[in-house]
């Protein structure tokens, strides 16, 4: 190559390459802590959990009404005295032949019985009862252990604890749980044309700027995922301050997130800031929005701090955030399971008869006749079609979308937990 000649541009990631980088590259954080149950929503469970008792405890009715041995009720017809009346909570005297005991769901079998027949099968009359029905043996009893048995594991390790899963923990008396610690998260914005709200002289901007709707959108998408935020605000479009913020950054954060700076332009500090502060190990990827996206590492005395570079308009920052900073946060936590989002495929009832090289995310929505309706307009600096749309379209590289056609809908709700 001549001392003229350029060098040929490195081919950009595709979305599948750019999430194996990042995946590959994630080191969950090792220290954990034990935090009571009530408190552990949404943290990573750093040990398998197991039980230490039978739930059920004992043999109990999933039905109101009556207790009887299925041996006394085979005419379809049995008339059988009440002896005793047994709640939820309370253990009963042993039946006897030709007795029934009137039961209430959870309360424990007495011995003897082994079938419950429902209230509405029975006659109850003064101290008897007429069992209009023939029950077979274990009918509506629910059996020790049948759900959790004693030393089952019922929680592993790298579960993401949601309410179904504290329930779970609770039900067998666990009052406290081993978890990862939280995320620590910097966050900073690059833009000397930034805004915030509020702040504005008399509410009017100057010419030029605009406010700074990426830190509410992060710092909220951040929140959801339970992480402890260092919010460094709005940072001078300067090399120097760039470096200076990654620096302070890095001492005491396990992920820097910015948004804004991370293109070619003559004002675009973040990369030679990176660079020169730790390395980059990722650069632009093949996906609309979003392609200037980054990702590496700033260097501090015990390690490193993990970097991510999100684009600075705000349809891009928030959609590279679903893509890509999602399950690399996920599994910085610690969350050992699937952390790719699902998906559903549903008709699409519009045309898109103009392909683009990079895999596109289309916001659309479900309409009432269960297609998908894409927003008309699709700029990166539209922030009204995230919130009009459910969620986003994948669609492939150079794929051009037919009315009727079926495609690969992500719903926001996925991609936000």
């Amino acid at each position: 190559m001549s001392a003229t000649e350029k060098p040929a541009p490195r081919p950009m990631l595709s979305v599948r390459e750019a999430l194996d980088t990042l995946l590959g590259a994630a080191r969950p954080v090792q220290e954990t802590e034990r935090v009571p149950t009530l408190e552990a929503n949404g943290r990573v469970l750093a040990e398998d959990q197991a039980s230490t008792i039978d739930v059920p405890s004992a043999d109990n009715t999933s039905m109101d009404g009556y207790a009887v041995r299925a041996a006394d009720c085979v005419n379809g017809g049995a008339v059988l005295r009440v002896t005793q009346r047994i709640p939820a909570g309370q253990v009963g005297a042993p039946l006897e032949p030709g007795t029934a005991a009137r039961i209430f769901t959870g309360a424990m079998i007495p011995a003897g019985a082994d079938a419950v027949v429902m209230q509405e099968q029975c006659e109850p009359t003064g101290d008897s009862v007429t069992i209009r029905h023939t029950p077979k043996s274990g009918e509506w009893i629910r059996r020790t252990g049948e759900d959790i048995a004693a030393g089952a594991t019922i929680l592993a390790a790298g579960t993401r604890l949601r309410s179904q899963e504290l329930g779970l923990a609770a039900s067998v008396g666990l009052a406290s749980l081993p978890v990862r610690r939280r995320l620590r998260v910097a966050v900073f914005f690059t833009g000397d044309e930034l805004t915030m709200p509020g702040e504005a002289p008399g509410g009017v901007l100057a010419p030029g700027a605009i406010y700074n709707s990426n830190r509410f959108t992060l710092r909220g998408l951040l929140e959801n995922f339970g992480c402890v935020i260092s919010d460094f605000g709005i940072v001078p479009d300067t090399l120097a301050a760039t470096r200076a913020t990654l620096v302070e950054a890095a001492r005491e954060n396990d992920l820097i997130i910015t948004s804004g700076g991370v293109s070619v332009g003559e004002e675009d500090h973040i990369k030679p800031a990176v660079e020169a502060e730790g390395q980059l190990n990722m650069w632009q990827i093949a996906v609309k929005p979003g392609k200037p996206l980054a990702f590496g590492e700033v260097r501090r005395e015990n390690g490193h701090a993990f970097f991510l570079g999100l684009p600075g308009n705000p349809v891009s920052s928030f959609i590279t955030f679903l893509l890509f900073v999602r399950p690399f946060l996920l599994r910085l936590q610690g969350v050992s399971g699937p952390v790719e989002p699902r998906a559903w495929q549903l008709r699409a009832d519009f045309s898109l008869p103009k392909p683009d090289r990079r895999n596109e995310f289309l916001r659309a929505r479900v309409n009432a006749g269960g297609g998908l309706d894409l927003f008309p307009n699709q700029s990166s600096g539209v922030l009204t079609s995230t919130v009009w749309g459910d969620g986003i379209i994948d669609n492939p590289p150079g794929r051009i979308i037919n009315e009727g056609d079926i495609v690969r809908f992500i719903p926001f709700a996925e991609l936000q937990h």
